[in-house]
């Protein structure tokens, strides 16, 4: 593999320039620090996302991946279009790796979110379409599918820092009655479990893709059981 491809990690220049850009979120300041984004930040996070994609690959065989802004990469800039927020760039660097076959936000994945001062490491479904959230609620109030999938959030939640995220409801749909173990989960219009710690040392060398590794492997089960939902894998 090429030099330029191989990923070394992330140097402390990548964790300054985003600590700068949340101080000073405008053109003028990204337009001087244009080059040191695309030297420190983008050119080791699109050789991050080969070797991690790759190591994913023995979790997840069929996951996808992508170098690029709008593939893996999600893009630097901003949509204010609809915001009151005007601030033109994120602040943070944000990577997924989807399985499926239709367009990357309507698969679920494995999500790498570095924001500074923390990293954050997660997986699932962020938020479901209309048709696939109907979908997820007869699956969770099945006697089978949803006590299984309960299982697999109750054992996620168990390890220390996981968390779950999605729940968006304060009421039960109308006309469910699931399992009680099941019953939260309708709460939810998406669905994905992770981590967020304090930046790690592995961000500053190829020890990173073992660090993620390890943290998105608790997530596979209900990566596996929303790849499920989304094929029709489950009896609807």
């Amino acid at each position: 593999m090429p030099d330029t491809l191989e990923f070394k990690g992330f140097s402390r220049q990548a964790v300054a320039f985003l600590r700068g850009l949340a101080a000073h979120n405008d053109r003028d300041w990204f337009a001087d620090h244009k080059a040191e984004y695309e030297t420190a930040v983008l050119a080791p996070a699109r050789a991050f996302v080969l070797a991690m994609g790759e190591r994913l690959k023995r979790l997840t065989p069929g996951v996808r991946f992508d170098p690029r802004a709008n593939g893996s990469l999600f893009r630097i800039y901003r949509d204010t279009r609809f915001s009151p927020d005007k601030s033109p760039y994120k602040t943070n660097l944000g990577i997924l790796f989807w399985e499926g076959n239709g367009p990357r936000m309507d698969c679920p994945g494995y999500y790498f979110h570095l924001e500074p001062p923390t990293l954050m490491i997660g997986g699932g479904f962020y938020v479901f379409s209309r048709p696939l959230l109907e979908r997820y609620r007869r699956t969770v109030a099945d006697a089978e599918y949803g006590p299984e999938l309960a299982a697999i959030v109750k054992k996620i939640t168990a390890r220390p820092g996981y968390t779950l995220g999605g729940e968006h409801y304060k009421r039960l749909p109308a006309g469910y009655d699931p399992d009680p173990a099941a019953a939260g989960l309708l709460l939810h219009d998406g669905l994905y479990a992770g981590c967020e710690t304090p930046i790690p040392a592995e961000l500053h060398s190829a020890a990173l893709v073992d660090y993620c590794f390890a943290r998105f492997k608790p997530i596979e089960p209900l990566h596996r059981w929303l790849v499920a939902l989304v094929t029709g894998g489950f009896a609807d």
